[in-house]
């Protein structure tokens, strides 16, 4: 069971409209509705209902991305390497899973067989396995293989090279191992391409992992608009990934990679109820989506950049996450400890404030 407010139920019972990340959000016409909630004060108690999912597939549910580590054209370079204890504060905090972005494209080589540096997938290895001896869940993600947006055709064959060897190094690794195919795949790998590769990826792991896990999104950056997009394979062994950063001006204000704009949004606030009611519109229609193909819902991503006022990025963090969790879906924070950080590494210690909008 889980309490919520008046107010809470009445946003619940309202659906925004859906926009691309490239697309800048509309508010929607509710002033006959939220003009005044503040006089709402009773609770009531509902019962959460998770999405429908197979039986077949580990049970995960609040987890945090170790981004800027391996991710990065060579760990280390962006700031953060990988250490042990990492794995021991995720697992104290509370959190049940790790999603590991990898950027395996840069540690293989670029002609047939495409051989992946042996001494990387050592270090992959021994990342994998602290978290594997905490009975930490690990999403290997395959991460920022650009090369495949800009010219998927060229890649393809690179790109089921690398699965290749992935799949089979990994096929005696306990369930708690999870693939990500690829993450947030954009411009050129267009819908139509996706869906073929990701079929033929899928079919090439089976072979040596069967039952493994394997999570999927769509294009367009994994946006929760383009769900419909993507064709679902008959797989029981299957979860679905979407990414939340919305409004992008907002979550992604003074980011020095946005371009010059972003340091003119600089001092965005959000929290207003229409704001609120967007966000539930947009994950209705993720959760509906999901009903429909009866499958288990990962918001893989969602987080506010460090430049943000710190009360309005608790703020919105703490009401994303309370609406993964009361739409059923497992949810992954971006990221652990770097431009969107929970956790201070110079000063050892999660930013509480954070921490606790994820982990009440």
């Amino acid at each position: 069971m889980r309490r919520f407010t008046i107010l809470s139920l009445i946003i619940l019972l309202l659906s925004g409209c859906g926009w691309s990340y490239a697309t800048p959000p509309v508010q929607p016409a509710l002033a006959s509705v939220t003009q005044d909630l503040s006089f709402v004060t009773a609770t009531v108690e509902i019962p959460i209902a998770p999405i429908p999912a197979s039986a077949s597939v580990q049970e995960i549910h609040r987890g945090v991305n170790f981004g800027n580590m391996l991710e990065s054209p060579n760990e280390g370079e962006w700031g953060l390497f990988v250490q042990e204890e990492y794995f021991d504060l995720v697992r104290e905090a509370g959190f049940d899973f790790v999603r590991l972005p990898v950027r395996w494209n840069t540690h293989a080589e670029q002609e047939w067989p495409y051989t992946i540096d042996p001494a990387f997938f050592s270090r992959v290895d021994e990342v994998v396995n602290w978290g594997v001896e905490r009975d930490l869940t690990i999403i290997v993600d395959f991460h920022h293989y650009e090369e495949m947006a800009w010219d998927p055709w060229s890649h393809k064959d690179r790109f089921l090279g690398i699965w290749e060897q992935v799949a089979e190094h990994y096929k005696n690794h306990p369930s708690n191992v999870f693939f990500e195919l690829l993450n947030e795949p954009n411009d050129q790998l267009n819908a139509s391409l996706w869906n073929q590769y990701l079929v033929e990826v899928l079919e090439m792991i089976r072979e040596t992992n069967p039952t493994r896990t394997v999570v999927i999104g769509p294009v367009n950056w994994n946006a929760y608009d383009w769900l419909s997009t993507l064709d679902v394979p008959e797989d029981e062994y299957l979860i679905v990934t979407f990414h939340y950063y919305l409004p992008f001006q907002f979550t992604h204000q003074g980011a020095e990679w946005a371009g010059e704009e972003a340091q003119k949004w600089l001092g965005t606030s959000w929290g207003s109820d229409a704001e609120k009611v967007e966000v539930v519109g947009h994950f209705d229609m993720v959760a509906e989506w999901a009903e429909r193909k009866n499958v288990r819902i990962l918001l893989g991503e969602f987080g506010v950049y460090g430049r943000a006022d710190m009360e309005q990025r608790i703020r919105w963090t703490t009401f994303v996450r309370e609406q993964a969790e009361s739409h059923g879906f497992a949810w992954a924070y971006w990221e652990f400890g770097s431009g969107f950080g929970a956790y201070d590494p110079s000063a050892g210690v999660w930013r509480d404030g954070l921490l606790k909008a994820l982990i009440p």
